[in-house]
């Protein structure tokens, strides 16, 4: 069973850091795009960095210069820095890959459990 298993997230005061990281795991052929979406209460989701296989990355403007997001390729897994966190970076975050399937076509997108960021002023 494919799944996307996240880990890293916390409470920290403002000015501080986490690393978010998240791993594919189970029968798959290949990763593509992944990214890191949030949803703090209230507010609409958005997206907040992704990176293509080759390595090209897209940040929301918000969190240019403070986080930064990286992929091993290899471990199938995805990173996220956060540096100067801000009490508006509190929000849920999630993982998110599109996989190629063992079949060699198929292409799903999977969502992780989430994982909380809070950051306290």
């Amino acid at each position: 069973q494919v799944q996307l298993v996240e880990s890293g997230g916390g409470s920290v005061q403002s000015g501080g850091s986490l690393r978010l990281s998240c791993a594919a795991t189970g029968p798959m052929f290949s990763v593509y795009t992944m990214g890191w979406p949030r949803q703090a209460p209230g507010k609409q989701r958005e997206l907040v960095a992704l990176i293509t296989s080759g390595g090209s990355t897209n940040y929301v403007d918000s969190v240019k210069g403070r986080f930064t997001i990286s992929r091993d390729n290899a471990k199938k897994s995805v990173y996220l820095q956060m540096n100067s966190l801000k009490p508006e970076d509190t929000a849920a975050y999630y993982c998110n890959a599109d996989l190629r399937m063992t079949d060699g076509s198929t292409i799903r997108s999977y969502w992780g459990q989430g994982t909380q960021v809070t950051v306290s002023s």
